[in-house]
């Protein structure tokens, strides 16, 4: 596994950890279909969470909400569109979220800030 991927793997536990803190229950991490990937679905209650997570290392030149471009909202909102298809889930309502992380650069890294933005994108479907 490359740096890029640990850091990757590493946002997302944490951020599965915070959302399991505050009472979520994750149902899926890592569904991927072909066009896109949803890193974390989980439920809060009766509503159903997209969470995309956005790990970068400190010193990064972009950070990660500048790399939610219209592309990649697109890609996140039609796998999530093939997910519901896909699973019986039962919710009432859905939101986006997104995690943003900023990781230390050592093999094993940490978290020197972690910023969780409820509601960050919205979609009709």
């Amino acid at each position: 596994m490359n740096e890029k991927h640990i850091r990757g793997k590493f946002g997302e536990d944490y951020t599965a950890d915070y959302l399991l803190n505050k009472g979520m229950k994750i149902i899926s991490r890592n569904f991927r279909r072909k066009g896109g990937e949803l890193d974390i679905v989980a439920l809060d209650g009766k509503m159903l969470v997209v969470v995309e997570v956005k790990a970068r290392k400190l010193g990064s030149l972009t950070d990660g909400l500048d790399a939610m471009t219209p592309k990649k909202l697109q890609s996140i909102i039609r796998t999530a569109q093939r997910f519901i298809d896909e699973t019986d889930v039962d919710f009432d309502e859905m939101r986006f979220d997104v995690a943003e992380l900023t990781l230390t650069t050592e093999k094993i890294p940490r978290v020197l800030e972690f910023s969780y933005y409820e509601d960050a994108f919205t979609a009709d479907f």
